[in-house]
């Protein structure tokens, strides 16, 4: 066979072998890397006492929420958001989530989403943040700064919405409903939250 002929077709199937390995970039997605198996967990062998060895790290660009405890990382979950816009929570209605340390005040049953971990935003540095944005006229003088931010489930029959990134709250941390009642099961009131971009 005559090279000439042949080099056409090895361009191709170089071309579709490269194709085959790239990283999607979809824009419901977030970042590649984000594609998580469902929950992964470092068996610690630990009974839990009745004091609180455990913090949380939601990272906003990973879309991932990871629990620690005295030992260190004890659980990962996938996650979605608000907005795709994953800077700072400004005012209530732009569908962000705040950057900042929280704590969980409430654990409670939502009737729409379950299992909810109610966390206390916002607090004293979110309102001094938020005042500073509205005297610099960064906000309108209208703006409030909401309230009800939460670590809660999906409907049990929208877990597709973390699977593909897709961000539907009003600024909440989303998990997906099998893994959020995993994560109630265990996360008790008091926990340290900090959410990171």
């Amino acid at each position: 066979m005559n090279i000439s002929r042949l080099f056409p077709l090895l361009a191709l199937v170089f071309i579709f072998a490269m194709m085959a390995f790239a990283p999607v970039k979809n824009e419901k997605r977030g970042p590649a890397k984000a594609n998580i198996p469902a929950r992964q967990v470092r068996n610690t062998g630990i009974t839990k006492t009745a004091e609180n060895p455990y913090y949380i790290i939601v990272d906003k660009s990973d879309y991932e929420l990871k629990v620690y405890d005295e030992e260190g990382w004890y659980a990962t979950y996938p996650i979605v958001f608000g907005s795709k816009d994953l800077r700072d929570k400004m005012r209530e209605g732009d569908k962000k989530t705040p950057d900042g340390q929280f704590k969980v005040i409430q654990k409670k049953i939502h009737p729409k989403w379950s299992y909810e971990l109610l966390l206390d935003y916002p607090n004293e540095v979110c309102v001094q943040r938020f005042n500073d944005r509205k005297q610099k006229g960064l906000l309108p003088k209208n703006a409030k700064i909401g309230s009800g931010i939460a670590i809660h489930a999906t409907r049990p029959e929208e877990e597709w919405t973390v699977d593909n990134f897709y961000n539907w709250t009003d600024g909440c941390v989303s998990v997906k409903y099998t893994e959020m009642k995993d994560l109630f099961s265990y996360i008790p009131v008091g926990t340290p939250v900090t959410i990171q971009q």
